[in-house]
């Protein structure tokens, strides 16, 4: 049984793999910095996977 509320530990092999000369990212040098952008991304995707599984929305 997995635990209610679990800490996201900062995100060191997403840091460390961050492409170096893309146009696409821009590299963020700073661990802080990483780690708070970081979290909002996973937490949009969270709801983006959370608002793709409810289906389509009625009105």
């Amino acid at each position: 049984m997995a635990p209610k509320h679990t800490k996201i530990q900062f995100p060191l092999w997403h840091y460390l793999n961050q492409p170096l000369f893309s146009r696409d990212t821009k590299l963020i040098w700073n661990p802080q910095r990483f780690a708070l952008v970081w979290r909002i991304e996973l937490l949009e995707r969270c709801l983006a996977k959370h608002s793709d599984a409810k289906g389509p929305q009625q009105h």
